[in-house]
C-alpha cells in the first residue's frame, strides 16, 4: 500500500513538474530578450540603406507601394508570430526589384537593424540565420510584462 501511494505521489510530481516546463516552454523566448547585437544591427543598417529604403524609406515608415516597417500597424500585424515567420518572409520576398537574392546572413542582419529601430534591447549573440531557430522566437508588440 505504501509502495502505491509512493508511486502515485511521484507520477503526480512528475506531470506537474511536465506541465510547468511546458508553460515556461510556452510562453518562450521574444525579441525583447536581447536577440541580436549592436555590431550586427549596424551592418543592417547598411544593407538596409542600400536595398530597401528606395520602398520602405529611409525611417522605415513605408512608402507608396510598400508598408512601414516599424509603428503600430506593423507590430500589429507581425504580433504573436515568429521572428522566423518575419524572417522568411523578408527572405523569400525581398528585395521587390530580385526576391531571394540577398544571403541569410544579410537578412539576418537586415532584421536585426529593424528591432534596433523599434528598440528591442540588444544582446550578447547575434541574430541567427537558420529559420527554424528564429522560429523559436516569438514577436510581442508590447514588453512583456507591460513595460516599453
Amino acid at each position: 500500500m505504501k509502495f502505491t501511494v509512493a508511486i502515485l505521489a511521484l507520477a503526480g510530481t512528475l506531470v506537474y513538474g511536465a506541465m510547468s516546463a511546458g508553460t515556461v516552454a510556452a510562453q518562450g523566448k521574444s525579441q525583447w530578450d536581447g536577440v541580436y547585437t549592436e555590431a550586427q544591427a549596424k551592418r543592417g543598417e547598411g544593407l538596409y540603406a542600400q536595398y530597401c529604403a528606395s520602398c520602405h524609406g529611409p525611417d522605415l515608415a513605408g512608402g507608396e507601394m510598400a508598408p512601414g516597417l516599424t509603428g503600430g500597424e506593423f507590430t500589429a500585424n507581425w504580433n504573436d508570430l515568429s521572428l522566423g515567420d518575419l524572417y522568411e518572409r523578408i527572405r523569400i520576398s525581398m528585395p521587390q526589384n530580385a526576391p531571394g537574392s540577398l544571403s541569410r546572413q544579410q537578412n539576418s542582419d537586415i532584421l536585426a537593424y529593424i528591432l534596433r529601430k523599434m528598440n528591442n534591447p540588444v544582446g550578447p549573440a547575434e541574430l541567427s540565420t537558420s529559420t527554424d531557430e528564429l522560429k523559436g522566437i516569438k514577436f510581442l508588440a508590447a514588453k512583456p510584462g507591460g513595460g516599453n
